[in-house]
This record gives C-alpha cells, structure tokens and sequence, in this order.
C-alpha cells in the first residue's frame, strides 16, 4: 500500500522526531512536515538542519495535518494531548512512539476529538543519544514498530499508520497494549533498569575508583554503559507508567538470579554450561532475524596497530 500525506507533525524532535522528520522526507511520503518543539534551542537547530517545513512551539501547529506524531516523554503525552485537541482537524491521525502504550491510551485517548483517529504506535528503535543532531533517517530500517490501537479504531486508519511505518523501512506489528507493555518490560524495560543499576554500582565501588573502572573497562561494562547513557527522561518515565510489568519481570528476574547463584556457589558446572549454551542460542536468533550484526566485537572497528619505532 503506497501512502502519502499532504501535512505530518511531528511534536518533539529529538532522536526519533528528527528521524522520522529525516525519514518521513527522504521516502517522500509528506507533502509538509511540521516540527512543534516547545524548547527554542531545538526549534532553532531543526531549523538551521532544514528539517521540516514549518518550525514552531505552538500547539495550533497541527492545524491541518492529516497525521500527528507525538515524540515527547510518556508522561508529558497528557498535557500535549489536551493542548493539540482543539486544533486537531476532522479526520487526522493522531499516533505517538512511546515505549509504554497502556499510559499512552489512557492519557491521550480521553483528549481525541470526534471523528478523529487515534492509533498508537512503538518503533523499537533507538541509540543512546538524543537531540535533533542524533537523528537519521535510516533508524527504523529493518526494525519492528508495533501498532496498539483501540479496540474501536478504524481499519483504514490502522491501514495507514502501518503503510506510513513500511514506507520508512519498519516491520509492524499490531498487539495489544497490555501485551505490548508486558513483552518490553522484558525485551528493552528491565534490562535498561539492570544497566543503570550495574553501572551506578560499579561508580560507587569504594576499593575501585570510577577511574579504574573506565580505565579497564571490558566489553560487557562497556556495552553496560552504552545502554546507560539513554535519555534519562524518557527511561524514568517509562518505569514510572510501566511499574506493574517491569516489577512482574523484576521479580522473575531476581528468582533466576538466585538459582544462578546456586549454580555458582555449589560448583554447578553443568547446569552453567547448559544455561549459557541455551542463551548464546538466543543470541544467534537475533543475529538470524537481522536485529543485530554478526560482526566481531558488535560491528565496531578496531584501531589500527602502531606503527614500529623508526617506520613510514
């Protein structure tokens, strides 16, 4: 289904807003896109990067678009829901991209006008940087974006966010909130909440200073602190409106760590062996459904060797 709209906003540039914003005019798929930022020195930058075709920190900016896309903390999706409504035009779709879709319908849902559509959706897509200057317009390549909508919602509005999704390279898949909450809290939530808390412990250690630890870090810290350095904002409030799943996992989590310190504590070789021969296989599926590289040391390239003492 080839799709195209003759005006998107997108509310929030920062690595996702500005990559849809990247993508959505790279794939053609706009007529206009309208960038709405309530900060100044982002409405600036995403105007000097030529991001958008209107630049603006009014809500009234999404007068007349036929899709809205709200890039902006779970929690703050409330306050921007009230304050885009009366400016919403019959017919528009509005959508979003937050990690936690259960809040999501439950704070933005109230504020949809009559006759207008409301489609929520999750790209699972990201780095650890934020801002317009970290976006680029191939992030969702390749990646799933998962579809929540209301029971009620209407098929050709689904229809079109899931086109607008395949047009910038996404794979969709459509869920419930409730079920979608439950499977990030295990796939992205809690193991955010473990790099947090593995590097906020190591920091502290007090017969290691943070200097050795950045000094000798090894690759599995590293990578630690590579997931740790995500927005903080976004991450508090995603733990914040997901609490009961990501505790559910929690939980889970911590009896499995138990039962491996057993393993430990009691020399328990084998069944070391057979739980990380089951976890590697995991690894490998993923590498297999092409969400990750199979290049060494995680596709990063090595720095050359030095040069011999007296050679060009």
């Amino acid at each position: 289904m080839s799709i195209t709209f003759d005006r998107i906003a997108i509310i929030g540039l920062g690595l996702i807003g500005s990559s849809l914003a990247r993508a959505i005019r790279k794939a053609g798929i706009a007529k206009s896109i309208v960038a709405i930022d309530g900060d100044e020195a982002v409405r600036t930058r995403v105007a000097e990067l030529g991001l958008a075709d209107q630049v603006t920190g009014e809500p009234a900016g999404v007068a007349g678009a036929d899709l809205v896309i709200l890039c902006v903390p779970v929690r703050a999706n409330a306050a921007v829901a009230a304050a885009i409504a009366p400016h919403l035009a019959p017919g528009a779709i509005v959508s979003d991209v937050g990690s936690v879709k259960g809040s999501v319908v439950r704070d933005v849902a109230p504020f949809i006008p009559e006759g207008v559509h409301f489609v929520p959706a999750h790209p699972v897509a990201g780095t650890e940087h934020s801002g317009p200057d970290a976006g680029f317009a191939e992030l969702f390549v390749n990646r799933w974006s998962i579809l929540t909508p209301p029971p009620d919602a209407a098929s050709d509005a689904v229809a079109r966010v899931r086109a607008f999704w395949e047009a910038i390279g996404s794979n969709v898949e459509v869920m419930t909130p409730e079920h979608h909450d439950l499977v990030l809290a295990i796939t992205s939530h809690v193991p955010h909440l473990i790099a947090y808390n593995i590097v906020g412990t190591a920091a502290d250690m007090e017969k290691v200073t943070q200097g050795e630890v950045i000094k000798f870090s090894a690759g599995g810290f590293r990578d630690f602190t590579r997931i740790a350095a995500s927005d903080p904002t976004m991450w508090r409030d995603v733990f914040l409106t997901n609490k009961e799943a990501v505790l559910e996992m929690l939980g889970r989590f911590s009896e499995d760590l138990l039962a491996l310190q057993r393993m430990i504590r009691w020399g328990d070789g084998d069944a070391l062996h057979a739980l990380f021969t089951r976890t590697r296989a995991i690894r490998r599926g993923i590498i297999a459904s092409g969400q990750e590289t199979a290049a060494p040391n995680f596709g990063r390239q090595p720095d050359p060797l030095p040069k011999p003492e007296g050679g060009n």
